[in-house]
């Protein structure tokens, strides 16, 4: 334990910390970890590799990941805003390049090979994003002459075609969605708010038409015609699982659902652990994202208040078209569970976003001074 009485960087770190945050994405981590166990032998032996082969390699994404998360919370907030620019920067143009020299997977160049470890771009994108914009919101904020708005507005335009181009609807359409959270809280013109709504829809009218495969997961799940395959196994496995599930190790249909491991993994814990378990971890995400937009509302500092808000709704959103997608409440879409699901680019850039919570949510020395000025009664003025 750290005494309140010392000084230093890591002493200070452990006091201004939001240690319920923190205790939470762990925790997260760790039932992460433990599904792990669960979902990912049949997946590693169906194509022919050793059992515990993706549960050894969650565990080494988990280090770094970690380390990512907990560098980052020492971060101050300016610190925090040019290293998002920097990530920023370096994402678009893998992006870029992943157009061209991606591998190709299930009919979208999402990824891209470097140093022999398959990355994928999008996702340290986004948390860097919602950063970036929420920077450029507090700026036109704080002096309208700065066109900030505008910058996001173009930001966002050049974001969502490079997400476009790959394809991943189910990206560009999460992005959207905190982008236009994040510019209705920076105060955003009726005008403006029914531009968006009618954008988003054109954009999902034009998606049905221009991508086969968007047409076809929305026609399977209007009509339930087609291949459900995954479909119909997940929400059998939630079925069979009922109130407090199967027992550790003893789910049968997670060993037929494809990537059980990372879209389906939230299926696979209600086989095992139940109903229950599933309204807990839901639960567990709804406080986190409560908690955030608390902090955000709290928050005097218009860039911490956006970039806050902004973060726990991505993880958030992120969180529910998982699992409602486990649920059958949303067409199939390929999206990992935050901090649950097998995946190194996705966990190293969830605990990107974890970190900049952490550190853009620490009780600062100079906030309090700033929170107690207010209160101060001027030199020479007499109080009332």
């Amino acid at each position: 334990m750290v005494s309140r009485a010392e000084r230093g960087p890591l002493a200070d770190w452990f006091w201004t910390i939001d240690r319920f945050f923190l205790a939470m994405f762990i925790f997260l981590m760790g039932i992460g970890f433990m599904l792990s166990f669960a979902a990912s032998p049949a997946v590693a032996e169906r194509i022919g590799l050793e059992p515990f082969h993706f549960v050894k390699r969650h565990a080494a994404f988990m280090i770094p990941s970690i380390g990512v998360m907990l560098g980052l919370s020492f971060l101050t907030p300016r610190q925090v805003r040019r290293t998002a620019i920097l990530i920023l920067i370096i994402s678009v143009a893998m992006m870029v390049l992943v157009l061209f020299v991606g591998q190709e997977v299930k009919g979208g160049r999402r990824w891209i090979w470097i140093a022999g470890l398959s990355i994928q771009p999008s996702e340290f994108m986004k948390p860097a994003f919602v950063v970036v914009c929420a920077w450029l919101f507090a700026e036109h904020a704080r002096q309208p002459e700065i066109p900030g708005n505008l910058f996001a507005i173009i930001l966002f335009g050049i974001v969502a075609a490079l997400l476009i181009a790959q394809p991943d609807l189910g990206q560009t359409i999460l992005t959207t969605a905190v982008w236009g959270g994040m510019f209705f809280m920076a105060g955003m013109p009726w005008i403006w708010i029914m531009l968006l709504g009618i954008g988003g829809a054109g954009g999902l009218l034009s998606a049905y038409y221009v991508f086969p495969h968007v047409a076809l997961r929305i026609d399977k799940f209007m009509t339930g015609e087609g291949d459900t395959f995954q479909i119909d196994t997940a929400r059998e496995a939630i079925i069979r699982g009922s109130w407090f599930g199967q027992g550790p190790g003893e789910g049968i249909v997670k060993r037929i659902i494809p990537d059980a491991h990372t879209d389906f993994i939230f299926s696979v814990a209600a086989e095992e652990f139940g109903i229950v378990f599933c309204m807990a971890l839901v639960a567990l995400f709804t406080v986190l994202v409560l908690r955030g937009l608390s902090h955000a509302y709290r928050e005097r500092n218009d860039f911490n208040r956006f970039a806050v808000a902004g973060l726990v709704l991505q993880m958030g959103i992120q969180s529910i078209i998982n699992i409602g997608v486990n649920l059958e409440l949303l067409p199939a879409k390929g999206m990992t569970l935050p901090l649950i699901s097998y995946g190194g680019s996705s966990m190293v850039a969830i605990c990107v976003t974890a970190g900049f919570i952490l550190a853009l949510t620490r009780h600062r020395p100079e906030k309090r001074a700033q929170d107690r000025s207010l209160f101060r009664v001027p030199h020479g003025m007499p109080a009332e």
